[in-house]
């Protein structure tokens, strides 16, 4: 008699692909952020719509596209992807991602490595597929160039402005300063503080001995902070703001890539302006410090930020024990 097992069938487990999103807009702005929003809610619609899709995560940034570092929405996503919890990326397009033609092609073979595709929508273009890498290398180069040309524009507008003398400083975190509907106005509190640095110093304190001033008198800094740096009092001290005068183009972009500033001395053409902003000490005074800095530069700097003279002819002593 014949015996019979039933045996069913083994279906083939349903492959789900776990989907990320990168986003990212240049600035804060708000139709800039605005146009994030509406990339955010787009994708998490065109994902909820296709049933073989797993959410795996919605990564964005706000900044520039030049630069990966300070991007934690790339980073993070990224990481995930390092360990194994992304199966598939869309963007918009290959600006979005990044503007550096080496920074992209390290993330799309990075990706590529782990079996994991980055769809550039814009573009149409997938970068799992290495026939595809000289079309998206191309795009790259192209928005690279585009930002050097944004780049070149934005400094030539900036020179044309000090030119005429115009001062755009945005005076945040600025010491005795602020800008009002775009005008550059006096904080009298941090005024006062600013006065009394000056008066100190001509009094014969040393910077160290100033910062120990502020501190016991519980005076913060610009930035809200308890603790004042030396190097701080000592800028402060070199600024000819204070004396309601502006020099321009102290410092200068050495790279568009990277945008590191450094100081311009002679890379570019500086201008000075005269009563560009009301004044917080006079110019006798500014000059006066000035004067006494020059006196004071044979130095040795302190472990503790007091600053003694080398030929032991000014250290400060007579007044250290007063605020220290």
């Amino acid at each position: 008699m014949k015996r019979i097992i039933y045996i069913p069938a083994v279906l083939p487990k349903k492959k789900y692909l776990r989907v990320a999103v990168y986003c990212r807009v240049s600035t804060s702005s708000k139709s800039q952020l605005f146009s994030l929003e509406m990339q955010k809610k787009a994708y998490m619609r065109m994902i909820e719509s296709k049933p073989e899709w797993i959410f795996a995560g919605l990564f964005y940034d706000i900044g520039s596209g030049l630069r990966r570092k300070g991007r934690a929405g790339l980073e993070d996503m990224l990481k995930r992807a390092s360990k194994g919890k992304i199966d598939y990326i869309i963007t918009k397009s290959i600006s979005r991602v990044s503007r550096d033609t080496l920074e992209l092609l390290k993330i799309i073979r990075f990706l590529r490595e782990r079996g994991i595709n980055m769809h550039f929508e814009n573009e149409n273009l997938d970068s799992v597929r290495e026939d595809k890498e000289f079309e998206i290398t191309l795009g790259v180069m192209l928005a690279q160039d585009e930002s050097r040309n944004t780049s070149e524009n934005i400094q030539w507008g900036f020179q044309r402005r000090f030119e005429k003398g115009e001062v755009f400083t945005k005076y945040k975190n600025f010491m005795g300063y602020s800008r009002v509907n775009g005008e550059i106005v006096i904080v009298p509190v941090q005024a006062e503080t600013v006065r009394k640095i000056f008066d100190l110093y001509l009094q014969g304190r040393t910077f160290g001995q100033i910062k120990a001033y502020l501190e016991s008198m519980g005076i913060k800094s610009a930035t809200g902070k308890e603790c004042w740096s030396t190097t701080t009092i000592q800028k402060m001290l070199k600024n000819e703001k204070y004396k309601g005068d502006s020099l321009l183009q102290k410092t200068v972009t050495e790279d568009f890539m990277t945008g590191r500033k450094v100081k311009n001395v002679g890379q570019r053409n500086q201008y000075y302006v005269s009563g560009s902003h009301p004044t917080i000490v006079s110019e006798e005074v500014f000059d006066k410090v000035q004067e006494e800095m020059k006196k004071r530069a044979r130095t040795v700097k302190r472990e503790d930020g007091t600053v003694e003279a080398a030929d032991s002819k000014y250290n400060g002593t007579e007044h250290a024990a007063e605020y220290i």
